[in-house]
């Protein structure tokens, strides 16, 4: 009897370190997740009502904390709606559906020296592109508008689409498995008020597609003719095309750090 009594605690104490290991990896991911994002600042404030409400216990505030204790019993469905597109972007990244598994090497160094000599083309000539590259996020719903193309990806394909004379100019091109597979789709702006004022339609939508998926999307400004790329919301701007090819070849090829 006491040999199974201990085989038991032991038993206990390796489900008690596997709980709070997965609990750690958990709590873990969710930080990369929200990682510079405005997600981080809502949590802050959170934490501070939550502050507030046990100082308004300790303190006899009972108005303030009978306020408090209202929305705190609401607090699941309004983290669910502030962090919707968080949320969406975590379950997204479940299935996951890797850029570059069925194309070999030599195609997916061919398609960033394309995607390359595309954007610093289109730059020089200061026309105006949008560029979506799918990684591990489907994109299927925003293929739902736009023009059929499933094409090979070249430089001079892309900047045919881009020509200001094209009927499809206006909308992003977006590639799949190493194939531009439509053109002319329109993307989601971002809503952040912290945008910088001066950016166009373009970078909007490129912040706002890549706030809640994890693509990588190329900009070329019709104004300054200088390139960016963005993902997780964030752009880097002002790339040659030395630059753009090392940021792309680490995004879409983690692996290849050249």
């Amino acid at each position: 009897m006491g040999m199974i009594d201990e085989m038991m605690k032991n038993f206990r104490w390796v489900l008690d370190v596997l709980d709070i290991t997965l609990v750690a990896v958990i709590i873990y991911w969710i930080i990369l997740l929200i990682k510079g994002t405005r997600a981080v600042q809502m949590l802050l404030g959170l934490a501070v009502i939550l502050g507030v409400y046990v100082a308004a216990q300790t303190s006899g505030l009972y108005t303030l904390q009978w306020l408090l204790d209202n929305f705190l019993t609401s607090i699941v469905l309004v983290i669910v709606v502030i962090f919707q597109n968080d949320i969406r972007r975590a379950l997204m990244h479940v299935g996951r559906n890797p850029f570059f598994a069925d194309v070999a090497y030599r195609e997916e160094t061919k398609l960033i020296d394309e995607l390359v000599a595309a954007s610093v083309n289109l730059a020089t000539k200061k026309i105006g592109a949008l560029i979506v590259i799918e990684r591990e996020t489907g994109l299927k719903s925003f293929l739902e508008v736009g023009v059929e193309i499933d094409a090979k990806v070249s430089s001079d394909l892309i900047t045919a689409i881009f020509l200001p004379r094209s009927p499809i100019h206006d909308g992003a091109v977006i590639l799949q498995h190493g194939r531009l597979k439509k053109a002319g789709c329109f993307l989601p702006l971002s809503q952040n008020p912290d945008i910088n004022k001066n950016l166009g339609t373009r970078h909007r939508a490129a912040i706002g597609l890549t706030e809640v998926v994890d693509a990588v999307v190329i900009v070329v400004s019709e104004e300054t003719g200088k390139i960016s790329v963005v993902v997780g919301g964030r752009m880097t701007r002002d790339l040659d095309s030395k630059s753009l090819r090392r940021i792309l070849t680490r995004l879409l090829d983690p692996e290849r750090k050249s």
